[in-house]
């Protein structure tokens, strides 16, 4: 899965957005400004996702392709370097698993608001 893959899946989600907020190499995406996903434009071979503290362990211990992110908290942010171990479906996946970890935390009025899209 390449980088524009990877953009328009993250942008599929609902009420998804993506800015640049620390420089104009560092793409984010957000849902209701919380960031669930990072990627740098300058090194597109692997990208950030927040994860579920338990969760993140047992996907490094299962997949060299899955490590703590550089530069984030590495208890709740994995780095991930797709290739042959890492499928695209497991990405999606995982994408998937990093929005729900955020929307999870929002209020329950927002949660119930994005549930209804």
């Amino acid at each position: 899965m390449n980088i524009e893959d990877i953009r328009a899946y993250c942008l599929s989600k609902p009420q998804a957005t993506e800015d640049l907020p620390f420089d104009e190499t560092t793409l984010v995406f957000r849902v209701k400004n919380k960031i669930f996903a990072c990627v740098s434009l300058d090194n597109p071979d692997y990208f950030c996702m927040k994860c579920d503290p338990d969760y993140a362990i047992e996907l490094r211990d299962r997949y060299d392709g899955i490590t703590g992110a550089w530069h984030w908290n590495k208890k709740y942010w994995n780095q991930v370097t797709p290739g042959d171990e890492i499928s695209d479906a497991l990405v999606r996946r995982l994408i998937d698993h990093a929005y729900d970890e955020v929307v999870k935390k929002l209020p329950r009025k927002v949660r119930d608001e994005l549930q209804a899209l």
